[in-house]
């Protein structure tokens, strides 16, 4: 994967997890056809890049904090 489709991913993860569409890491990992610990990892990249992403239990999503 090149930087310019990996960085694509990336921007369209955090879509999704803005939307409150990202339930869970194995629906994302289905839908880029990759692992789910590839997507932790750009989580985790997401978070480096300052943005304060987190998952909440009770409504079994992903969140982007304000």
């Amino acid at each position: 994967m090149d930087y310019i489709s990996y960085t694509e991913k990336l921007n369209y993860l955090l879509e999704m997890i803005e939307k409150g569409r990202l339930t869970s890491l194995q629906q994302a990992a289905e839908k880029f056809d990759c692992s789910e610990r590839t997507i932790q990892r750009m989580i985790n990249i997401l978070r480096e890049q300052g943005y304060q992403i987190i998952y909440s239990k009770s409504d079994k999503k992903y969140f982007k904090k304000i």
